[in-house]
Order: structure tokens, then C-alpha cells, then sequence
């Protein structure tokens, strides 16, 4: 039987949550604090109610990109991109490159994200066109056929990281630094006193703070609550009016599996490994048997992964017809009874592989049938909030885009 970790009575900064924002948070602030002169990592506390990447950031598919639509998004994805980059083995980062391909209907929108990466120094190739497409992607794969892709955006920077392993290397690095982690502690409420949050209450014990960051993925909805904070805000929309009573918190299904190949199998015609892939088109799916899946804009994303031991990606989630309130996060992942991938994404998600490339054609079987997928908490926008509440709360809210 495992002992109890002690419980310090008081911490300059406790950090809820030990995956990808905890870990990195938990480091970079140790680090800070001891170039500034202000501290160290003893001043820091990470607690996690079960272990090192048990939550979202252990089930990853750790996809690092910088392919978004917004400005800010993509400079704040170049730091991150930096962060993987600077120790690779630790990160267990695999910089592949990223690559996009796209039909017309997003051309206009790929072709603005390439010249702003171009201003910021993020190295990209953008290719136009449906013949310059289909003979860029069939230099890079000898089998692609899919037909419609009129743009393609392959990022040389980006990649993927293993799950499980770069959340040991972070937290590594955050205990190199002196932070204490303590796994097995359930945060059960905060103590607000004067609009500050005056210590984080446990099943362990009390511990007293100076501030507090929440970095808890699919549970920001549980600290949000503690923190007294509104489910529902204002938000101004695209149409200049403010709307009422918004949900702060959405949940979706993330769809994600596993083709049971040997992923050394799935290379480019240099025989390396290839970027991951990322596919969006508006041509009709059909399934192996011929019949039509769906006739609507459709996309997946895909990489081989000998941690995964197969081809593994995924689609886009699945919003989750429930209020926030009202769903079960635990347990959570592959364990939840409810919120796992159905047959039917295989049954695309397979499909698609097959359109995209010959080497999967009759593959469809080879599929792995386990649990797999999560939740995710998102925001109003689906993008990442970081914002100080109650004076001293730090609250990550990553919209699932915490390996980026």
C-alpha cells in the first residue's frame, strides 16, 4: 500500500492538476522564480487527485501545430512549438511537421494563415492548385488519390509528442527545479475570503496559499464552480450585439482510435516518418462496400505512432447534448461508460483513411475496437482562456488545446 503524500500546511503557489498545463506551469515558474532571485521550486506545490498524466494529457493524441485561423493563436502556438523544440528527447517530441490539405471552399483562409506565418518567421510551404496538390502529395506519398485538394499548408515546424512520456519529462524537469508533486490529493473546494482564494482544501488537508492555478482540462468546470464564478457569461458576437446567459462551459466528445498496422509501414517515399496529416475535403466519402457515408464537408487527421502502435488520429468532436452541469467527467477517458468513440466514427474515420491513401483500402477490420477518446471543456469561442479571478486564482482553460 502507497503511502500518503504530506501535505505541506502552506505553499506560495499550489497548482491543481498535473498534466500538460500543471507540469509546464509548474517548471517555467520554478525556473522564473530562481533567475529572479524571488524564489525557487519549493515554493511551488502541484497536486494531482490521482497521478502524472492520469487525466486528457495522458490520453493524448499530443498533435503540436500552429495551423489556426487567428493571429494571436498562432503566435502563442510558435512559443510552444520553441518550448517542444528545446529538448525533444525529454518532451518525447517527435518534429515531423505538420501538413494540411484542403479543397477550395478554404483556400482563401490557408492562403492568409501561410503570410502571416510567413511574418512571424514560422517556416511553411504552401502549394496552389489542384495538379501542383495532387503532384506535391503524391511526391510525399507514392499511394495518395484523394481528389478535390486545391491547397496544401505543410508546416516544416510541429509534430507530435507521446503522451505518457513527455509528461514524465515535464515533470521531470519541474522536480529538477525543486517542485513538489503530489499525486493522490482531490481538491475538494477553495476557502474565498476578502474575494481571494485563501487556501485550496483537499481530502488531505488544508494547505494555504498565496496563489492558486487551475490547470485541471475537463474539470476547469468543478474549480470554476469553487471559485464562485457564473455558468453562464455575456459575450459580444460577431454581429456587434451582446447575447445573454451563454454557457461557459460546452463538453465534447473527442473522436480518436487506432488502425491496428505497423506504423513503420506508414512512411513517405524517403522511407521517414511523415508529417502529421490533416485532411479536409468536400468529396463524397464512401465506405469500402461502396456506399456513401456522408456527401458534407468531412475531415481527419492522422499520424503513425509506435507508442499508440499503429495509425492513429482521429475527427472532429462530438458536441456532447447535455448541460455542463449535468455530465459525468469521471471516469473519465477509455474507463468512462459513456463517453467513448462509437462504431460509427471507425467506420468514417477508416473510410477516409482509405480515400486519402491505397495502402489502407480493406483495411476497415484492422481497426482496433477498444475505448478510446475523451472529453473536452470548451469555451463560449472554443478557444484557450488564461486569465487571474479572484485576485489570485490563475484559471487555464485550454478548449482541448493543451499539447499546442
Amino acid at each position: 500500500m502507497s503511502i500518503p503524500p504530506e501535505l505541506p500546511k502552506s505553499a506560495r503557489y499550489v497548482i491543481i492538476g498535473a498534466g500538460v498545463h500543471g507540469l509546464s506551469t509548474a517548471w517555467h515558474l520554478a525556473r522564473e522564480l530562481r533567475e529572479s532571485g524571488e524564489g525557487g521550486g519549493d515554493d511551488v506545490v502541484v497536486l494531482d487527485k490521482t497521478a502524472v498524466g492520469a487525466g486528457a494529457s495522458g490520453i493524448a493524441c499530443g498533435v503540436v501545430r500552429n495551423n489556426y485561423f487567428q493571429p494571436a493563436m498562432r503566435r502563442l502556438m510558435a512559443h510552444s512549438v520553441s518550448v517542444w523544440e528545446s529538448d525533444p528527447a525529454a518532451f518525447s517530441y517527435h518534429p515531423v511537421g505538420y501538413l494540411q490539405a484542403a479543397p477550395e471552399s478554404m483556400r482563401a483562409g490557408v492562403v492568409q494563415i501561410h503570410a502571416e506565418q510567413q511574418e512571424i518567421g514560422y517556416r511553411s510551404t504552401l502549394v496552389e492548385g489542384e495538379q501542383d496538390c495532387r503532384s506535391y502529395l503524391q511526391d510525399l506519398f507514392g499511394d495518395w488519390k484523394a481528389p478535390g485538394i486545391t491547397n496544401v499548408l505543410h508546416e516544416s515546424r510541429g509534430g507530435y509528442a507521446n503522451n505518457q512520456a513527455s509528461m514524465r519529462g515535464l515533470a521531470g524537469k519541474a522536480r529538477a527545479e525543486g517542485v513538489s508533486i503530489l499525486s493522490g490529493v482531490q481538491v475538494t473546494g477553495l476557502d474565498l475570503a476578502d474575494g481571494a482564494v485563501q487556501a485550496v482544501v483537499t481530502d488531505r488537508g488544508t494547505v494555504r496559499c498565496e496563489h492558486v492555478v487551475a490547470a485541471v482540462g475537463p474539470w476547469v468546470r468543478d474549480l470554476w464552480e469553487m471559485l464562485d464564478l457564473s455558468a453562464t457569461i455575456a459575450v459580444r458576437g460577431a454581429d456587434g450585439q451582446l447575447h445573454d446567459d451563454v454557457d461557459m462551459w460546452t463538453y465534447l466528445l473527442l473522436q480518436e482510435g487506432t488502425l491496428g498496422v505497423n506504423p513503420g509501414l506508414f512512411t513517405d517515399t524517403s522511407g521517414r516518418m511523415p508529417p502529421v496529416m490533416h485532411v479536409d475535403s468536400d468529396e463524397p466519402l464512401l465506405d469500402e462496400d461502396g456506399e456513401l457515408i456522408t456527401d458534407s464537408m468531412w475531415g481527419i487527421y492522422y499520424k503513425p505512432d509506435f507508442n499508440f502502435g499503429g495509425v492513429q488520429g482521429g475527427s472532429m468532436p462530438v458536441t456532447v447534448e447535455k448541460n455542463a452541469a449535468d455530465v459525468a467527467v469521471d471516469p473519465y477517458g477509455p474507463a468512462s461508460p459513456e463517453f467513448v468513440v462509437s462504431p460509427e466514427f471507425a467506420h468514417m474515420w477508416t473510410a477516409a483513411l482509405a480515400h486519402c491513401h491505397s495502402r489502407f483500402q480493406g483495411t476497415r477490420h484492422l481497426y482496433r475496437d477498444e475505448p478510446s477518446g475523451g472529453l473536452g471543456c470548451f469555451t463560449p469561442d472554443s478557444f484557450p482562456v488564461f486569465d487571474t479571478f479572484r485576485q489570485n486564482a490563475y484559471v487555464i482553460a485550454d478548449s482541448n488545446h493543451g499539447y499546442k
